[in-house]
């Protein structure tokens, strides 16, 4: 297949070293790679928001191949439940935050990489300075607004953003670069209704499905750095591991496209709402994790109602706290009226948030909902524990 064009002559591409030829031998024995390719990895730039199920396996693979500057972003802390599928951490990470684990296995796996830590949550005041001076971006998030917001910055910025995603058993990728082919508003117009679609902490997601998402994540921009194959544009593959069957979807720009069109492509960056973590919380109806620890050491103590799946509650829960899944919560709804307040919680606070408002609905007043969920009350136990050490 004919090379495409590259981003930079080769007389700006940095020279290889003799540990670099030692490492990268079997790249330099391909001949779509080569010394020229090598050093267009050596000079490459990609940005990782997120270093979860995709990110992490995506960060190995552009690492061990050799691309420069990886950048990542990412706040969070290592939580147990993430070693499942995120392969960049150990059960000694547990805890630490994402940044400094993820960097710190990096650098052990090619202390040749440079890797550039970014502490942030991406938002509108802070997407294109953060992406800006990137080649490519991979797109390693779990959530409708976090997909929106990157996809409009790589636009404005003309960068391609590598698109993944998982559930359960399936996956997909794509990757969106105007004017080569769609953005991502090209193919998702708007957000779902947050009902619609639940979080993998929700539903749940085959630990091995993300490496095989996030490797095809990073195949496709290590093609991109290198200015060969046929990136995914214009194209959304899919992945069904029960069936082991890959199949592929056109998908063509929309030339009314809320971002990518002549008309909105500059538009200001805006929080988009919607989808997993996309629905806006009421303070009014929440409770942190330490008041409802007192509240359940007071004389009243809330009636605690896990809104989850059986084998959800069977993994783990609160402490004599009653299992009503949401689909069964209205027809439900009078096992909880009495003299206690109730308190709805979930693993993440989505289900529950929407629980607490359908009971307030049917007249039940004295309603909250534990915020962030069971992974927050988690996270708060385990810094106490870590205090008291």
């Amino acid at each position: 297949m004919p090379r495409r064009s590259a981003t930079r002559i080769s007389v700006d591409l940095p020279a290889l070293s003799a540990e670099d030829r030692r490492r990268y031998s079997r790249h330099l024995a391909l001949p779509q790679v080569g010394e020229l390719g090598q050093r267009r990895l050596k000079a490459g730039r990609v940005l990782l928001v997120g270093t979860g199920g995709l990110g992490a396996p995506a960060a190995l693979y552009l690492a061990a191949a050799g691309v420069g500057t990886i950048g990542l972003v990412d706040s969070d802390q290592v939580d147990e439940s993430n070693l499942q599928r995120q392969v960049l951490y150990s059960s000694s990470d547990v805890g630490r935050p994402k940044l400094d684990a993820a960097g710190d296995r990096l650098a052990s796996l090619n202390p040749l990489v440079r890797i550039v830590r970014h502490d942030a949550e991406l938002d509108p005041s802070n997407a294109l300075s953060i992406l800006r001076g990137y080649d490519v971006v991979v797109d390693g998030t779990d959530n409708f607004p976090a997909r929106y917001l990157i996809n409009d910055a790589c636009v404005d910025l003309g960068i391609p953003d590598v698109f993944g995603s998982v559930y359960r058993f399936e996956g997909q990728v794509s990757v969106f670069h105007p004017p080569n082919g769609p953005c991502y508003r090209c193919l998702f117009p708007e957000p779902p209704p947050a009902e619609a679609v639940p979080s993998c902490a929700e539903g749940g997601v085959l630990g091995a499905l993300p490496g095989i998402i996030g490797m095809a994540q990073a195949i496709e921009a290590l093609k991109i750095l290198l200015g060969e194959g046929r990136p995914l544009e214009g194209r959304l593959l899919l992945f069904d591991a029960l069936e082991m069957q890959f199949r592929e979807l056109t998908v063509r720009r929309d030339p009314r496209c809320r971002r990518c069109s002549p008309r909105h492509r500059h538009d200001p960056l805006v929080a988009e709402g919607g989808g997993e973590g996309g629905e806006a919380s009421d303070p009014d109806l929440e409770i942190g994790s330490e008041e409802l620890r007192r509240a359940l050491s007071g004389a009243t103590p809330p009636l605690l109602v896990d809104v989850r799946e059986p084998e959800e509650y069977a993994a783990g829960h609160l402490p004599r706290a009653r299992l009503i899944p949401l689909g069964e919560l209205r027809g439900r709804a009078g096992e909880l009226s009495g003299p206690r307040p109730v308190v709805v919680y979930c693993r993440m606070g989505h289900r529950s948030g929407r629980a607490a408002r359908l009971l307030r609905d049917l007249g039940l007043t004295e309603v909250r909902t534990l915020s962030g969920g069971l992974a927050a009350w988690e996270d708060s136990d385990h810094r106490a524990r870590r205090s008291t050490r």
